[in-house]
C-alpha cells in the first residue's frame, strides 16, 4: 500500500519533513504517527492510514513534500490500497447538486487564458468572435490556494493565475472557483456578446524583485544556511504587516512596584497549584479586561467587505521566543479566566512552543497579541502587528527607576510599554486612553483578584 501525504486542510498543501518516526521493517498500526511535518509555523504528526510493515521509506528529513506525494510503502495493509476518497471536486458537485463536469481538456497553447469578470465594476458590452473566450490581464503569477481549491482547478483545467482570491492575503478559496464557473456559464449563454468589466480598483503593485545575491565570501569566510519554512513564514508575514498597515506606537511606563509585591507574596501558593505566577499573568489579565471596554483594539478590518469586525471573544496571543523562531500561541477567552488558570496556560503554551509541539490551531484566532521581551532585556521597542489583528503590546524589562512622588524621589519598579496600533481603525486618542488605563489597572491591581 502506498501511503501518501493526505490533505492538510485549507491553507496548507505542502511542508518539510522534520522527523521520521518509523524505519523500514517496522510494524505500524493505523493511526500511529509515521513522520513529523513542518507547515508554516506548526509541526504536525502525520498518522498511518492502515496497519502494516514498512517496506520502503520514500522521504528523508529535510525533504519538502506536497499533498499526494509518496511517504512510504506498507506491506500487509489489507492487500490493495483502500479505495480513494471522494475528491473535493465530486463533493462540491454533490453539495451544489450539479452534474459532473465533462473530462477535462488541456487548453491549447495558443488559446487565450479565460479570466473572470470583476464583480464590482460596471459592465461594458463588446462584440467578440467567441463567447467562451475573453482576455484580461493575469492577476497574479504565484497564486495562493488551499489543496481543495487546487484539486478542483486541476480537475476542471482552470488556470489559478487568473482567479482573484477572497481569502486571507488573497488566497483562492473553493467559493472563488464556483463564482468563476458561474460567470463562465452566464457568458456561454450569450454567444457573440461578452461582458467585460474594467478592474474595480487599480491592480495591486507587484512585489519587489528579490535583492540580487552577493558573494560575501570575497571579503572573508562565511557559512550559508537555507531559510527554514518557519523563518520564511515569519518573514512573509512581517513584510505583509509592515508594508500594508499604517502604524503608530504609543509609549509609556507601568509602575508595577505593588504588583510585584503581590506576585512575590502569592508565588508559593500558585506553585502549589502547579502554576507559575509572573508579571505576564497580570498583564494578560489586565489587557483582557480592558479589551472588553475598548473593543476597537480587539477588532479587525475586513478590507474586502469594507467593514469592521468587532469580536465578542478575547483571545490573547503570546509571542514566544524559540530556537526556531517566533511563535504566537493563543490563550482563548482570557477575559473569563482567573489568574491561576491564566498562569497555567501561559506556562503550558510557552513550553509547547519551545518544544515545537504547538499546533496550527493553537496559533489561530487571536484578537490581540502581547510580546514580552522582559526576560531578555531592553526597554521600549516597536512591535509589528500580527495581522489581521489591529494592535499589539510590547513589554520591556522592568527596572528600578527614580520617580518623584509627593515631592520626594523614590525608587519604583517600572516596566516599559509600547502599544503599536493600526491607524486606519484606531485613533491616537483611543490608543492613549487604553494605555493610560492599562497603566492604572496594573498600579492598582486588587489583591482579591490574586488570592487563591
Amino acid at each position: 500500500m502506498d501511503v501518501k501525504l493526505p490533505n492538510l486542510g485549507e491553507g496548507a498543501d505542502s511542508g518539510t519533513v522534520v522527523g521520521l518516526l518509523v524505519k523500514p521493517g517496522a510494524s505500524v498500526k493505523k493511526g500511529q504517527n509515521i513522520i513529523e511535518l513542518e507547515t508554516g509555523k506548526a509541526v504536525a504528526p502525520i498518522p498511518s492510514p492502515a496497519d502494516g510493515v514498512v517496506t520502503r521509506l520514500a522521504v528523508k528529513e529535510g525533504d519538502k513534500i506536497s499533498v499526494g506525494n509518496l511517504i512510504l510503502v506498507l506491506e500487509g495493509a489489507g492487500g490493495a490500497a483502500a479505495a480513494p476518497t471522494e475528491t473535493a471536486a465530486s463533493s462540491e458537485r454533490k453539495a451544489t447538486k450539479e452534474p459532473a463536469a465533462a473530462p477535462k481538456k488541456k487548453p491549447s497553447a495558443s488559446a487565450a487564458p479565460v479570466a473572470p469578470v470583476p464583480r464590482e465594476a460596471a459592465p461594458v458590452v463588446a462584440e467578440a468572435d467567441e463567447a467562451e473566450e475573453f482576455v484580461e490581464e493575469i492577476l497574479h503569477e504565484n497564486p495562493s490556494a488551499g489543496p481543495n481549491a487546487r484539486r478542483i482547478a486541476r480537475d476542471l483545467g482552470i488556470d489559478l493565475r487568473i482567479i482573484p482570491g477572497s481569502g486571507r492575503s488573497g488566497q483562492i478559496m473553493v467559493k472563488d472557483l464556483k463564482e468563476y464557473i458561474a460567470r463562465l456559464r452566464a457568458l456561454a449563454s450569450r454567444p457573440k456578446v461578452v461582458t467585460v468589466a474594467p478592474p474595480a480598483t487599480a491592480p495591486a503593485p507587484r512585489s519587489a524583485a528579490p535583492t540580487p545575491s552577493v558573494d560575501f565570501s570575497q571579503w572573508g569566510p562565511v557559512t550559508v544556511k537555507p531559510l527554514t519554512p518557519l523563518r520564511k513564514t515569519i518573514a512573509a508575514r512581517m513584510v505583509e504587516s509592515a508594508t500594508t498597515l499604517p502604524t503608530v506606537t504609543q509609549f509609556d511606563d507601568a509602575d508595577v512596584t505593588e504588583l510585584d509585591g503581590l506576585r512575590k507574596k502569592y508565588a508559593a501558593a500558585y506553585e502549589a497549584k502547579g502554576a507559575r505566577l509572573t508579571l505576564t499573568s497580570f498583564f494578560v489579565k489586565a489587557v483582557a479586561q480592558l479589551l472588553k471596554k475598548h473593543p476597537i483594539l480587539n477588532a479587525s478590518m475586513d478590507e474586502a467587505a469594507g467593514t469592521i469586525v468587532y469580536k465578542d471573544y478575547v483571545h490573547v496571543g503570546l509571542a514566544v521566543d524559540t530556537e526556531a523562531g517566533l511563535l504566537v500561541p493563543v490563550i482563548r477567552d482570557a477575559d473569563k479566566k482567573d489568574l491561576v488558570t491564566l498562569s497555567k496556560e501561559i506556562q503550558e503554551l510557552a513550553l509547547k512552543a519551545r518544544e515545537r509541539k504547538v499546533s496550527l490551531a493553537d496559533m489561530q484566532g487571536g484578537s490581540f497579541t502581547i510580546s514580552n521581551q522582559g526576560g531578555i532585556g531592553g526597554a521600549h521597542f516597536t512591535p509589528i502587528i500580527n495581522k489581521p489583528e489591529v494592535a499589539i503590546l510590547g513589554l520591556g524589562r522592568g527596572g528600578l527607576k527614580p520617580v518623584v512622588q509627593e515631592g520626594q524621589i523614590v525608587p519604583r519598579l517600572l516596566v516599559p510599554l509600547a502599544l503599536t496600533y493600526d491607524h486606519r481603525l484606531i485613533d491616537g486618542g483611543a490608543a492613549a486612553r487604553f494605555t493610560v488605563e492599562l497603566v492604572g489597572a496594573l498600579k492598582n491591581f486588587q489583591e482579591d483578584d490574586v488570592k487563591i
